[in-house]
């Protein structure tokens, strides 16, 4: 049921892949600082995926407290390359930069969840994809940035795969639903062995 399972997101992308595989749910937005966890992880020397799964752990444990009998699932996803954490873009300009700086380079989007229910966390998983872009024109680019909008704006990477976005790609390694925020099949196996979806 849908009070059971709480997505702590306000995150359109994630609502859609669990909608989409079938999985009813509610959400609430969990309104952390996820600023200062980032720069506290880095000031500690953490690795990108560790402060992924932090953050997770955080909205999903935020919500919990105001949900203890419900399934709270936390998400977050960090992009790293060359060393560089890097965040969502705040406007279109922003955007542009984050691009140019990725063209021809590949970088890693980690993706991490965790699930929390009665104050303790129950299960958590992260998964990795590498992405390379191509050496795209700025013509192409442009014609990319005018057919996106703000909606680009909603991925830290500035990209969506789902339009034009794909063509600004050569290689993509990993799990796809990796991209979009959600490590989505090891989250169903864990729903399945609590019942909350057929076997």
């Amino acid at each position: 049921m849908p009070q059971n399972l709480i997505l702590a997101s306000a995150s359109s992308a994630r609502r859609a892949i669990l909608s989409q595989a079938g999985v009813e749910h509610s959400w609430q937005p969990a309104g952390i600082d996820e600023n200062a966890i980032k720069e506290a992880g880095r000031a500690a020397g953490k690795p990108v995926d560790a402060v992924a799964l932090e953050l997770a752990r955080a909205k999903a444990a935020k919500i919990s407290k105001k949900n203890p009998q419900a399934y709270v699932i936390g998400a977050d996803q960090m992009m790293i390359c060359d060393d560089r954490w890097m965040d969502k873009p705040a406007d279109l300009d922003e955007a542009r930069s984050h691009l140019l700086f990725l063209r021809g380079k590949i970088h890693s989007l980690i993706s991490a969840a965790s699930i929390w229910r009665h104050g303790r966390e129950c299960w958590h998983d992260s998964a990795v994809t590498h992405m390379g872009l191509r050496g795209f024109s700025d013509d192409f680019f442009d014609a990319y940035l005018a057919d996106g909008g703000p909606e680009i704006l909603e991925s830290v990477g500035a990209y969506r795969l789902e339009g034009l976005g794909v063509q600004l790609f050569d290689r993509i390694d990993g799990d796809y639903f990796t991209i979009l925020g959600l490590p989505l099949l090891p989250l169903l196996a864990f729903l399945r062995r609590e019942g909350m979806l057929p076997i």
